[in-house]
């Protein structure tokens, strides 16, 4: 992804934010960017849900961690 626009590809995860929240989402997802992390539709819906209260923290990483183990595992096949 040589440019980030993860609003533009997935708008619909962005309807129910408000301005600040918008904000803080994509500056989260924009510094991780930079570091390297390639963006998903997964990722940015759990970091969306979470932005805009539709889960709270213990799910948010409940869910981050199960991506982060399907990750890992198709590394180790791939490899």
């Amino acid at each position: 992804m040589e440019t980030f626009d993860v609003d533009e590809r997935w708008p619909e995860l962005f309807t129910q934010l408000n301005e600040a929240q918008r904000t803080a989402v994509i500056q989260t997802l924009a510094s991780s960017w930079h570091e390297g992390w390639e963006p998903n539709r997964e990722d940015v819906e759990n970091l969306t849900d979470h932005a805009r209260g539709a889960i709270d923290t213990d799910e948010y990483l409940r869910r981050a961690d199960a991506a982060a183990e399907r990750h890992r595992k198709a590394h180790a096949i791939a490899s």
